[in-house]
């Protein structure tokens, strides 16, 4: 399903450079530490730099974890907000959720990792939170919400609801993020979710 959004200006630059070695990705990441403009991922020799990181971007990574947050307050479910730490697979691979969560405990490696794409790569963003063997990889695209889950054989299959929000419908989540006024969202959203819970 897919429901328009407010227009924005792309913002985002994104650019790639393949056979990186991990020492010279980890020299490039010191360099650029105190630099929150740019995001930078690596996957297996290839090396994604994002900057700066766009308006619409960072709303819609904030009304989704709002309305996430909200939905889990409502029916009582414990949650941890991991924000967007680095997962590393020294030598292999090192990416930056724009939000994370523990569901009921908090380990080590978050339940979910949510991914907002304004500006595509060419890495296959799944693969970077596979050697962390992470259960949830959730995606928003194009006003689209596609959600991941990882299987027995440790790969990524998509799924229609999330394993630990099965009540919750996708759909639901991307009419609120295109509501033209976040909080008003976030207060509409908690009083359908009473009436229907």
């Amino acid at each position: 399903m897919s429901i328009p959004l407010l227009n924005y200006p792309i913002q985002e630059k994104l650019v790639t450079v393949a056979d990186v070695s991990w020492e010279e990705f980890k020299g490039i990441e010191a360099q650029l530490k105190d630099n929150r403009n740019v995001r930078l991922s690596y996957l297996s020799g290839i090396l994604e730099i994002m900057s700066p990181i766009g308006e619409k971007h960072e709303e819609v990574k904030r009304t989704l974890g709002y309305l996430l947050e909200a939905y889990m307050r409502e029916l009582g479910i414990r949650f941890y907000g991991r924000g967007g730490f680095t997962l590393e697979e020294p030598g292999y691979a090192s990416g930056t959720p724009d939000e994370s969560y523990s569901i009921n405990t908090k380990d080590e490696v978050p339940d979910i990792v949510i991914e907002v794409i304004v500006t595509s790569g060419t890495i296959n963003r799944k693969e970077l939170y596979k050697p962390k063997k992470v259960p949830e990889v959730w995606f928003w695209k194009s006003d689209q919400i596609k959600i991941f889950r990882l299987n027995a054989s440790g790969e990524y299959e998509e799924v229609n609801r999330s394993g630990f929000f099965p009540n919750l419908d996708p759909a639901l989540l991307l009419q609120y993020i295109g509501h033209p006024d976040q909080y008003d969202a976030v207060a509409e959203f908690v009083q359908t979710i009473r009436k229907i819970s």
